[in-house]
Formats: structure tokens, C-alpha cells, sequence
């Protein structure tokens, strides 16, 4: 139970895809105008990633070595071709809406990425749950960057408005530049809570406090490295 709940733990926020390994960031910054957008295309992600996970995890003594990504990227492949069948013929509008960045999910590096570094070296039920948090991860920072742009680039939520109708929308939010923006002040914040919540209970010289001009342990490096440049 422990390690599940780390793969977990792991996969929506020590090594989220968005905010901090920074992968996927095609589908991350295109698809994200709205957040009905960033929930489809995560929840898209995540199954292709729990049912690869599933499937080469049981084939793992199986795949030959040699060939090894190629059967990944089948794999991978036929999933996406599965879940973009279904989409196509039940949620029509999202299926529009994404467009080519559904059968694009096959080249996401998240997946294949998965698949190499754990599935390929974990049993089944470890894999599933790593899918599980790794697709949590990567939905839950495509919807969040989904809702920040849909609400202030149209004043709406999940296509419901929510701003008064005397507000003027800022359109660039659901621009390219908006994306970008979003995303840099995510990741800012992220980083921030993130050092403080990993030094919260260390006090001393050995705690970081974000600060690196005035961290001792790079002032000693630096000491160091000038004292080998002179010899």
C-alpha cells in the first residue's frame, strides 16, 4: 500500500509532468483554451497510460531488448487508436475540439517515457498505479492551466459564465501567449511551495531557503573551484 500510494504521491506532485519534469508541453500549451479541453485531453493521456503500463509490464520478460521501443510505440499506438475511436463516437465536440493532438498522443514523451524508465521494470499492479498518478499529474496541470485561461481570456468556467457580464475579457489568455504565461507563473509557484515544504521541518545551515546567491554550500563550491583553477 505504501508504494502505491508513493507512485501516486509521485506522479501528481513530485515528478508532475506539467509543473515540474515540464513534459508534454505540445498538447500542454495548445490545448489548453478552455478547461473542458485540459480534462479531456488528460483523462486521454492517463488511460493510454494505464493500459500501456498494464500491457508491457506483463510483457516485460517477454520483449525482446533489442526492439524493445518499437514494440512500446505499437503498443502505445494501438491504445491511442482505441481511446480515439471512443472519443470520436461519444464525446464528439471534445473529439473536434482536440483535433490531431489526440493521435499525437502516441508521441507524448510521458508514455514512452513511463514505459521505459518503470513499467518495463515493475510488476503489473505497480505499473497501473503509476499510470494512475502520472495521468492524475498531467490532468490535473492541463485543467488547472485550462480553467486559469478560460476564465480570464472568456469570463467562463467549463463553458459556464462565471464573470459578471460588465467584465471585459482579456482575449491574449486564450493565445499562445497566454499559455506560456500561465504555465511560467504555475510552475513559479510550484517551485516556491515546493522548497518550503521540503525545508519546513530542517533548521541549521543545512536547510535550503531558496535563496542560492547567499547559500553556503555554493559559496563553498565556488571556494572550491577558484582554489582548483589556481593550482
Amino acid at each position: 500500500m505504501k508504494a502505491i500510494l508513493e507512485r501516486l504521491y509521485n506522479g501528481i506532485v513530485k515528478e508532475n509532468p506539467v509543473l515540474v519534469l515540464m513534459l508534454g508541453m505540445c498538447p500542454t500549451l495548445a490545448v489548453t483554451t478552455s478547461a473542458k479541453n485540459g480534462l479531456g485531453m488528460g483523462l486521454a493521456t492517463m488511460a493510454v497510460l494505464i493500459m500501456s503500463n498494464l500491457l508491457i509490464s506483463l510483457l516485460r520478460k517477454v520483449i525482446p531488448n533489442g526492439v524493445r521501443v518499437p514494440v512500446y510505440i505499437i503498443i502505445i499506438a494501438s491504445f491511442v487508436t482505441i481511446i480515439e475511436m471512443l472519443m470520436h463516437a461519444y464525446v464528439t465536440s471534445l473529439y473536434e475540439s482536440l483535433g490531431i493532438y489526440i493521435p499525437l498522443i502516441v508521441v507524448n514523451c510521458i508514455i514512452l517515457g513511463r514505459a521505459e524508465q518503470y513499467a518495463s521494470k515493475n510488476g503489473p499492479i505497480l505499473s497501473i498505479f503509476d499510470g494512475v498518478g502520472i495521468g492524475l499529474g498531467f490532468t490535473v496541470g492541463l485543467t488547472i492551466i485550462g480553467i486559469v485561461r478560460e476564465l480570464i481570456g472568456s469570463g467562463t468556467l467549463f463553458g459556464l459564465q462565471i464573470m459578471p457580464e460588465k467584465y471585459e475579457p482579456v482575449s491574449i489568455f486564450v493565445l499562445a501567449p497566454g499559455a506560456f504565461f500561465v504555465l511560467s507563473i504555475l510552475c513559479a509557484l510550484q517551485n516556491k511551495f515546493k522548497a518550503k515544504g521540503a525545508n519546513r521541518h530542517v533548521k541549521g545551515n543545512g536547510a535550503c531557503s531558496g535563496n542560492c546567491a547567499e547559500c553556503p554550500s555554493a559559496e563553498a563550491e565556488g571556494k572550491t573551484a577558484e582554489g582548483e583553477v589556481k593550482e
